[in-house]
């Protein structure tokens, strides 16, 4: 067989399974080179963002090559869910961990020994066991897929050091190809997941970073639960989103606080049990409208498709890790927001936490820069979208209609004579009274205010008092944090006190011009654009044509028993995107239903009598003749498994 009829007959193969298992007739982006080179052998890096489909591109070559596809997942949380979505499927899945009892392990081992699994998801922590690894050479391995690759990098807040002993695999199973997955990675990061994995032969695969259903939005924080609150209330009513909050008091205070005023909040950090954290997460898996508060302990690896937000009520240490959050939202492509809420305190307070935190000058120095690339996000003047993509090294349009800076384009103003108020004012405080001061003093010297503190140490007799009138507080405190974010000033020190920086001379020099965003005021956000096909579940229904909504929530109102019925998240039944296109297509037949995008055979042969019977139930007419389709099989219950704390 020829090279080009080889791989003729690796595409017609996949694009047949990709039908047959997932319902879908086409691959998106790099999916189908990347499952083309596994299949035929090669070993591939792969940085795909969320909802980008990157488990297929391991998942088809596990069912395309004889023997067992590996998966290496940190997520022993969530392979209960992982391994229920694709038997769901008709993919004969298995896990073994920490969860299950002998008599458990035991059988999928057997089932892995065999041949009777495509897929197998291991922790990286099980790689390490001799027994392990003498199970895995006792069978016949398709692929190994290191799922969450960037857990590799120590810079990272993900990393798990188990992770750093995988370059076993290829020196055990050279013949096997491995393909290491992520969400998102910078250039450093991409290399480091290459050398630790040891695979300097792979093939690199990086898909397009955008998400163009996300929009971006980010609002100056005043009262940050309020402000939230207001935004729900606006936009997301009734749709599922995840909160992300700095500290897990803020996290508990906040979901008690949206829980009080009607909308359904459970927290999730690391300091609740770890029964309360798996029901919580169990929760938002398999209910529709809840909304999780969580630090960033939450979150990695949840495939849950109908995430309609992601807000911040905090600043996140870093790009990759903002991007990564926000990638929860909307994976199963339809409209989604990305919101924050951000200040000046959350600039003072990052750096702080860099200063005062553990670690030699080169990791502050790079927790830093990570910072200041947030910081220039949060800043910008120009398209977000744009400025992420070019982040992360990808040529961007200059306007992408889908965020606050282009929806509502933000006006600058030239800030050099506020900015030279600012600096003098740390100046004089320096030189002539030997003190430093926080944000806060050195407004209330700009502004002319008399507080007990300003009178103690005599600073309404300094020449910068009362010379900042013509701004207001609020006005300041972003003058403030936007030269914090250019490099203008710094803060230093446990309590955040203000010292000028090598560029600050320019400035107060007259050498440098300083422009700055104009400060708005807080205010309900523009409306979040929907997509013709897109929306939250609460959105779907209503962009639907009037008559099509009742098409739509009772196959909503269906899927919902179904997956409670068999123990199971509504997504793995069917999603969102996949009742619409029901809804709008009114199938009458299985094999019509058998053409709507996400409806593989597994799927029709299961849940196809019971979509037909509801469409037929809302015609008034009987159900169609019964076919060959099997009755639902039910699946297994089980205990959601205990997380893990890393």
């Amino acid at each position: 067989m020829t090279e080009v009829t080889e791989r003729e007959a690796v595409q017609s193969e996949a694009l047949a399974t990709l039908h047959r298992v997932f319902g879908y007739d086409a691959f998106r982006g790099e999916q189908e080179a990347v499952i083309e080179h596994v299949v035929s052998g090669g070993d591939a890096v792969v940085l795909m963002p969320t909802g980008g489909g990157k488990s297929l591109c391991y998942q088809i070559p596990a069912l395309v090559r004889p023997g067992t596809g590996i998966v290496v997942s940190p997520l022993i949380a969530l392979m209960q869910d992982q391994v229920d979505a694709l038997r769901a499927l008709g993919v004969r899945a298995g896990f073994v961990n920490s969860t299950q009892d002998f008599d458990e392990r035991r059988t999928v081992e057997a089932e892995f020994l065999a041949g009777e699994l495509d897929l197998l998801y291991l922790a990286p922590e099980r790689l390490r066991l001799d027994a392990t690894l003498d199970l895995l050479s006792r069978g016949k391995i398709s692929v190994f897929a290191i799922d969450e690759a960037h857990c590799v990098a120590q810079w990272g807040h993900d990393f798990r050091p188990d992770y750093l002993t995988l370059s076993v695999l290829g020196q055990r199973w050279p013949d096997v190809p491995r393909i290491a997955l992520t969400a998102t990675a910078t250039h450093a990061t991409h290399q480091e997941i290459t050398q630790r994995l040891g695979m300097p032969d792979a093939r690199h695969f990086v898909a397009s970073f955008d998400r163009p259903n996300i929009q971006y939005r980010i609002v100056p924080k005043a009262d940050p639960k309020k402000q939230l609150l207001s935004f729900l209330r606006a936009e997301h009513e009734g749709d599922a989103g995840i909160v992300y909050c700095l500290s897990r008091k803020s996290v508990e205070a906040t979901a008690e606080y949206l829980s009080k005023n009607g909308i359904e909040a459970v927290p999730y950090h690391a300091g609740l049990d770890a029964g309360t954290r798996a029901a919580h997460q169990s929760r938002f898996l398999r209910e529709e409208g809840l909304v999780v508060c969580a630090t960033i302990a939450f979150g990695m690896g949840i495939d849950k498709p109908d995430v309609r937000f992601v807000a911040h009520l905090d600043l996140p240490k870093s790009v990759e890790g903002y991007y990564q959050e926000t990638g929860r939202a909307g994976r199963d492509g339809l409209a989604s927001t990305a919101w924050m809420a951000y200040g000046l305190q959350d600039v003072v307070q990052q750096r702080k936490l860099i200063n005062m935190g553990e670690g030699d000058e080169a990791f502050r120095r790079r927790a830093s820069s990570h910072l200041d690339s947030m910081l220039a996000l949060c800043e910008t003047a120009r398209c977000r979208r744009a400025q992420l993509l070019t982040y992360f090294g990808q040529e961007a349009p200059e306007s992408c209609g889908n965020c606050d800076t282009c929806l509502t384009p933000p006006e600058t103003w030239d800030g050099t004579v506020a900015a030279q108020k600012i600096l003098s004012t740390v100046v004089r405080l320096d030189r002539e009274r030997r003190q430093k001061f926080g944000a806060g003093q050195i407004i209330d010297i700009l502004l002319g205010k008399r507080t007990a503190k300003v009178i103690q140490f005599d600073h309404d007799q300094l020449s910068v008092f009362g010379i900042g009138e013509e701004l207001a507080e609020a006005e300041w405190r972003g003058v403030v944090r936007q030269l914090l974010a250019q490099g203008l000033i710094a803060v230093e020190g446990e309590y955040g006190t203000l010292v000028l920086t090598e560029e600050s001379g320019s400035v107060l020099g007259r050498q440098r011009e300083v422009l700055l965003r104009k400060e708005t005021k807080p205010a309900a956000a523009p409306r979040a654009r929907r997509s013709r096909s897109g929306g939250g579940t609460a959105a779907a229904a209503a962009e639907l044509p009037a008559e099509l909504v009742p098409v739509f929530e009772a196959l909503r109102a269906w899927r919902g028993a179904q997956a409670k019925e068999n123990g199971v998240p509504a997504y793995v039944i069917f999603h969102d995107a996949t009742l619409r296109e029901i809804a709008m297509r009114r199938p009458a037949s299985v094999a019509e239903l058998g053409t709507i995008g996400g409806v593989g055979e597994k799927k029709l042969a299961t849940w196809g009598e019971g979509v037909l019977g509801v469409l037929a139930g809302l015609d008034g007419s009987a159900p169609p003749a019964s076919s060959s389709a099997p009755e639902p099989e039910p699946f297994d219950e089980a205990e959601p498994p205990e997380d893990i704390d890393w």
